[in-house]
């Protein structure tokens, strides 16, 4: 993996952080803390500069959660909803937010493929280009929770410029269960087309 700019020293910088390869003592906070980019085909999602911002890490898009300084379970067990922008979005428009595991319950047998994180519609492009969005919030957010010894699951984020006068809504079937979530099919009963923008971040089982 390639090293990304300055490195986080510990030491009174938790609040900023550097990308590259995890070091061998990733649970010292003493040591430096460094994060590693995706790669490959993980890579590619990450399209059109939409972030993801958590605090003390900042934008995780494309990046793999570290386990040192706990960030995985802080992810996982404290974090609130993350900030997202996107500073392309136009003023006049609204979108659809959605977060989804594809990797329920793990990557090698997704059978619950895709669990749904975070539904929001009737986002004002005005509210993304700063990070703080409002609209009308269809699935509450869910923090991302691997099962232990699941492996890396990905965390995708995918943002859709909501038609004009079209009302977005889960079905009554849908509401039921977070799981086995037919995405695709949402995406065409609503003629969202393909995200504008899209971005992921990997973690796992905080303990693993």
């Amino acid at each position: 993996m390639k090293l990304l700019g300055a490195v986080l020293l510990a030491a009174g910088l938790l609040g900023t952080a550097a990308r590259g390869e995890q070091p061998p003592w990733p649970d010292e906070p003493s040591r430096t803390c460094f994060f590693q980019m995706l790669t490959s085909v993980d890579s590619e999602f990450c399209r059109g500069d939409l972030e993801i911002i958590y605090p003390e890490l900042g934008d995780v898009g494309c990046t793999y959660i570290p386990k040192c300084h706990q960030y995985r379970r802080r992810i996982s067990r404290e974090w609130g909803s993350p900030r997202v922008r996107y500073p392309q979005a136009e003023k006049s428009k609204k979108y659809v937010l959605v977060l989804v595991d594809p990797d329920a319950p793990s990557r090698a047998n997704p059978r619950n493929r895709f669990w749904r994180h975070w539904l929001v519609t009737d986002i004002p492009g005005a509210d993304l280009r700063t990070g703080a969005i409002k609209g009308h919030v269809l699935t509450d957010y869910v923090r991302p929770t691997p099962p232990p010894r699941s492996g890396y699951h990905r965390y995708q984020l995918r943002l859709y410029e909501q038609p004009a006068h079209e009302a977005v809504a889960l079905s009554p079937e849908e509401r039921v269960s977070l799981g086995a979530w037919a995405m695709e099919s949402f995406v065409e009963r609503f003629q969202l087309g393909s995200p504008v923008a899209s971005t992921q971040f990997l973690t796992k089982y905080y303990e693993d």
